[in-house]
């Protein structure tokens, strides 16, 4: 029978927070990470490598697309057979454009001949170099777009540049600035293929998990978790009358949980695993990291347990604590910003 404790220095290795890999083991092993702000990805990078990993160099031999949960994630190049996987909603590379339908009024908003126009103008152009959005909207302007068009092509949340991510042409450039370049060719997996390997990945290096974890997760139903779990010899395991289910027999030793770790935002730690019932997040301090508007903040992980978050502003560093702490834990704090950090000139705490 295993503690929490001990529960948490499993998950802690195997997300290779206290046994560091490099960065494409790091990313294959986690099913990459979730892109949305993209300092986040070179932060979650960071604290779990043991190469050097700079703003310059993170973003190396990696893509970013839509993947798990439907979410855009920075996952590596050679895994895009795996995560764009066959649709039919989105078949691999096909011209058949039934034009682009909002996701908020599912009303069709672009015909199907114009995507197809403007999207071979996008390509086309990519073929020279990787172009920003600002770029890409201004090429598109030259041939002719409308006002009207080029919101429905550059939509915020998709539009038919997500359309052409999804199909298999381009990707974001993992990088700060906003571009995107061709796509190398690959083979997609079939769907059920697809979803077994993400899984054995979940259960092999972020599980032991329960299976209201691993629904969550996946953001899919726990019975359609357990149709694809019923296909990996799984072991399982009681904690605190709860079954966890896992791959790869565990270690009879596992790294101390660290003093502290500065985990990014939308970290893996916290998506992992279901928020409400999370061994490191309290039940009252959900709101503090998961907010309202679906931003993920970046938590203070203290001993094993979220206490606050944090943030860093050019050469200042805000920690914002959900309760009060020792003196001598916010030195423990400060050392790990420390390591990660070389730039800070100002720390300020804040019991929020």
């Amino acid at each position: 029978m295993l503690s929490i404790q001990e529960l948490k220095q499993i998950q802690l290795s195997r997300q290779h927070l206290t046994e560091k890999a490099d960065k494409l083991t790091v990313c294959h092993d986690l099913n990459g990470f979730q892109a949305q702000i993209m300092v986040n990805v070179f932060h979650s990078l960071k604290i779990r490598c043991n190469e050097n990993i700079t703003k310059e160099n993170f973003g190396d031999g990696l893509v970013k697309n839509w993947t798990v949960r439907g979410t855009i994630h920075a996952f590596a190049e050679d895994d895009l057979g795996l995560f764009r996987y066959k649709r039919e909603n989105h078949p691999y590379r096909s011209d058949d454009f039934k034009g682009y339908v909002h996701h908020i009024t599912r009303q069709w908003l672009l015909t199907p001949e114009r995507q197809r126009h403007f999207s071979h103008i996008i390509l086309d152009s990519l073929k020279e170099s990787m172009q920003t959005r600002d770029e890409l909207k201004e090429i598109c302007l030259q041939h002719g777009i409308t006002e009207h068009e080029l919101g429905e092509m550059f939509q915020q949340w998709g539009g038919g540049i997500q359309d052409l991510c999804l199909r298999g042409y381009i990707n974001y450039v993992v990088q700060e600035k906003k571009a995107f370049a061709l796509s190398p060719s690959y083979v997609p997996m079939n769907e059920d293929e697809a979803l077994l390997e993400m899984m054995q990945r979940y259960f092999t290096h972020i599980a032991p998990a329960t299976i209201r974890d691993t629904a969550y997760y996946f953001g899919c139903s726990q019975t359609q978790a357990k149709k694809i779990m019923q296909k990996l010899p799984l072991m399982q395991i009681e904690i605190d009358s709860k079954s966890y289910f896992y791959l790869e027999e565990l270690k009879g030793d596992y790294p101390e949980i660290p003093r502290c770790i500065l985990l990014a935002g939308f970290d893996q730690l916290m998506l992992g695993y279901q928020k409400k019932e999370s061994i490191y997040l309290p039940e009252k301090h959900i709101r503090g990291i998961f907010n309202l508007a679906g931003i993920i903040m970046p938590p203070i992980l203290l001993n094993g347990e979220v206490v606050g978050r944090w943030r860093k502003k050019n050469t200042k560093m805000m920690f914002e604590l959900f309760e009060d702490i020792s003196d001598k834990n916010k030195k423990h704090v400060e050392s790990a910003m420390e390591e990660i950090f070389d730039d800070i000139r100002k720390t300020e705490w804040v019991l929020m």
